[in-house]
């Protein structure tokens, strides 16, 4: 798809497929045949840039026909190149950072509020959390203790124009969020059995925040931790490099 359109964004889809097979095989409770169904789960994929994997997997789930994926990032169409609330299955537009988490809090309170058992879900990027915006929404589920809100950080560590490290240092990352009231956990975001046993509702009275530590660029070598690629498009004899590797991974 990115090949194709000439698009950008391929590695930070790489390191949020595994957390979007996890939600979608696994998690979530949602119906592609019913996709405004009032009792499903909502997630909100703050980092809208990474639209062409969470469109993938909503094709391969059966929200839409596989064949629309042919025209990602193509004029006029319906899969723009950051995640659009157009498409059926994505719950809000996306790409202007900062924003996911403060949405996916207010649809968490609004749950308890109606006294409805879904969760709401947000996949953040680690460079979107520089921003202050974030911060407030975490304050704000802390304190309203949004125990049906789970936050998945993407954490590979590489964001626009540098490793994170060198832009805006975010260590004592996971101390962070225990301080602003949330149960934190660290994990392989790339084990999908992890995942799975982070991301089961356990209770408590604490918001969850996942830190997925994950590689940008995974599966194909010459992507992986790569901050080129979060902007390059594959030309054709790295696509074909590129899938024979992913073919390749078990």
């Amino acid at each position: 798809m990115v090949h194709r359109a000439k698009a950008s964004h391929v590695g930070s889809c790489f390191s949020i497929a595994d957390m979007l097979a996890v939600l979608y095989g696994h998690v979530m409770s949602v119906d592609p045949v019913h996709a405004d169904r009032p009792d499903r789960d909502r997630l909100i994929v703050s980092k809208g840039h990474a639209a062409a994997a969470v469109y993938a997997v909503l094709a391969n789930r059966g929200f839409f026909p596989r064949e629309w994926l042919d025209e990602y990032s193509v004029n006029g169409s319906l899969l723009t190149g950051h995640v659009s609330h157009a498409v059926p299955g994505v719950e809000l537009s996306t790409g202007s950072l900062g924003h996911g988490l403060s949405v996916g809090a207010g649809l968490a309170l609004g749950a308890r509020l109606q006294g409805a058992a879904w969760r709401s879900f947000v996949i953040l990027s680690d460079g979107e959390c520089d921003e202050g915006s974030i911060w407030e929404a975490a304050m704000f589920a802390g304190h309203h203790q949004l125990t049906n809100l789970v936050a998945l950080v993407d954490y590979n560590k590489i964001q626009s124009f540098g490793r994170v490290d060198e832009v805006l240092r975010l260590e004592p990352f996971a101390d962070k969020w225990t301080s602003f009231g949330w149960q934190v956990t660290e994990v392989d975001g790339h084990d999908h059995t992890a995942l799975a046993e982070a991301l089961a509702d356990k209770g408590g009275d604490k918001p969850n925040l996942l830190l997925c530590h994950t590689v940008k660029g995974r599966g194909v070598s010459f992507m992986e931790d790569r901050l080129e690629w979060h902007y390059k498009s594959p030309n054709d004899e790295q696509l074909a490099q590129a899938i024979a590797e992913i073919g390749s991974v078990q």
